[in-house]
């Protein structure tokens, strides 16, 4: 293909998907709104896209640049003299490292962790892939945050960890770290802080719970620069108190023929691009940057978790302590529908499923660039939530529901879930996985499947979506 169409087709294929920028996609992605921080970003991408960080030798400015990261990070988050860390591909790498370090830490042959439910998934992810026990204690019921009395008793000699969340994902909270990190220091164990989403904006933030290293007992703690930095994806840094502690994540195997083998990270090949675009980024906002741009994506939150308390069938699930907000409504609509309709108006919000006794909810993650727009969003967001109202909630179909009840999620085969999809109305005339462009329905129909079920359903569409293109 000639240059020209391979650039106009990457164009169209980019008008699919959400916009990146312009801040009214409130998830997956961050919008400082500084267009020269963007521009310096992307040319620091490409200009090290084909540099290798497997091997520091032979790329100086890779390891260069990757302490100052470090250290830059370090300085924001009290880390103590001494401490060490690692620039990694995003947050689920830098968490996975971190239950690896506490895992290969421990001589117990059946180790486990102690998290919150609320503690991110990348947290069971990791149980999945290491083989460390997860061991899940309910949040407070009102505040949403750790219990940290449950959390200790559910410590035992087998607990290599225990997670804190600054803030957690699904509802904006910070968890009281002080106390859960206390509770492994005294039982010798260590503690991990996941501040993946927020370790870039709370520093430059007055919060009630201190969360960083300033704690003792907190023993690592993460942070995703392509989050609130505002960086390219993807790159996140793991602390470490101790390079001792850092140790037990780190590889090397000369037992083989080749070069020896050897990585601070799960990845061998590292592009520079992400680091180098994070590096010059970080250079170019700077700290005072980033508290400006802080207190624009802080102030927008709360306007519009306090515009949203007045709207008539929304209101705001707990009080927001960074710059996520969960968003609820009463028995007169449902958020599927609310999503749909703020989808209609070009704002992107995101569907939070129930959770035990929760309801389903409304995630915005807001970034500086969405400050503008804030009265804009609110007024969408009334009108939204109004159209829900007029709508009314969506109902699964109870022969559908009937139908699910009755599935067991771990013989769920092929066939079986061509069939769900036949019943539910999403197959395409040649057997094929055909969404419909309003996803309330389909969101009501898994929230209405127990959590095993839901994963296998979801599998399911994953593999359908993830097929190879015909022809």
């Amino acid at each position: 293909m000639p240059t020209d169409e391979v650039l106009a087709t990457l164009r169209m294929l980019q008008g699919l998907d959400l916009p990146a920028h312009g801040g009214r996609t409130l998830a997956y992605v961050y919008d400082s709104g500084l267009a020269d921080a963007d521009a310096v970003g992307l040319e620091a991408l490409a200009m090290f896209a084909g540099s290798n960080g497997l091997d520091p030798t032979a790329f100086p400015s890779l390891l260069k640049m990757e302490n100052d990261l470090v250290a830059l990070a370090g300085g924001l988050l009290d880390a103590p003299d001494g401490f060490a860390g690692s620039v990694t591909s995003g947050g689920t790498e830098s968490i996975l490292l971190a239950v690896l370090a506490a895992r290969k830490g421990s001589d117990h042959p059946s180790p486990s962790m102690v998290l919150p439910t609320s503690a991110h998934a990348a947290f069971l992810k990791a149980a999945a892939y290491l083989g460390v026990r997860a061991v899940l204690v309910d949040v407070d019921p009102v505040t949403l945050r750790a219990d940290p009395a449950a959390m200790a008793a559910a410590v035992d000699d087998s607990t290599v960890l225990v997670v804190a969340s600054a803030p957690s994902y699904a509802h904006g909270v910070i968890d009281p770290v002080p106390e859960i990190a206390a509770l492994a220091a005294a039982r010798g164990i260590r503690c991990h802080v996941d501040a993946c989403i927020g370790g870039w904006v709370l520093p430059h933030l007055d919060t009630a719970t201190p969360w960083t290293f300033a704690v003792e007992g907190v023993t690592s703690v993460s942070v995703d620069l392509h989050k609130y930095a505002y960086t390219p994806k993807g790159v996140s840094v793991l602390l470490h108190r101790t390079a001792a502690l850092r140790s037990t994540h780190l590889f090397a195997s000369a037992n083989w023929p080749g070069y020896t083998m050897l990585n601070a990270t799960m990845q061998s090949t590292r592009s520079g691009g992400p680091l180098a675009a994070a590096w010059a980024v970080t250079r170019r906002i700077g700290l005072d940057g980033y508290a400006e741009l802080a207190r624009r994506a802080r102030e927008a939150t709360l306007a519009i978790a306090r515009a949203a308390d007045g709207i008539p069938g929304l209101r705001v699930l707990v009080t927001p302590d960074s710059t996520l907000l969960a968003l609820a409504t009463d028995d007169s609509c449902d958020a599927f529908t609310v999503a749909d309709e703020m989808l209609e108006r070009g704002w992107y919000v995101q569907p939070q499923l129930s959770f035990g006794n929760l309801p389903p909810t409304l995630h915005l993650t807001l970034s500086a660039a969405t400050a503008p727009a804030v009265d804009e969003l609110v007024d969408d967001l009334s009108d939204a939530v109004a159209a829900a109202r007029a709508a009314g909630p969506v109902r699964v179909d109870p022969g559908l529901a009937a139908l699910l009840g009755g599935i067991d999620p771990a013989a769920l085969d092929d066939a079986g879930f061509a069939g769900i999809l036949g019943a539910a109305g999403l197959a395409g005339a040649d057997g094929s996985l055909a969404l419909p462009s309003r996803m309330a329905g389909v969101n009501a129909l898994l929230d209405a499947c127990p959590p095993a079920l839901r994963e296998a359903l979801l599998l399911g569409v994953l593999d359908r979506l993830s097929r190879p293109t015909p022809g």
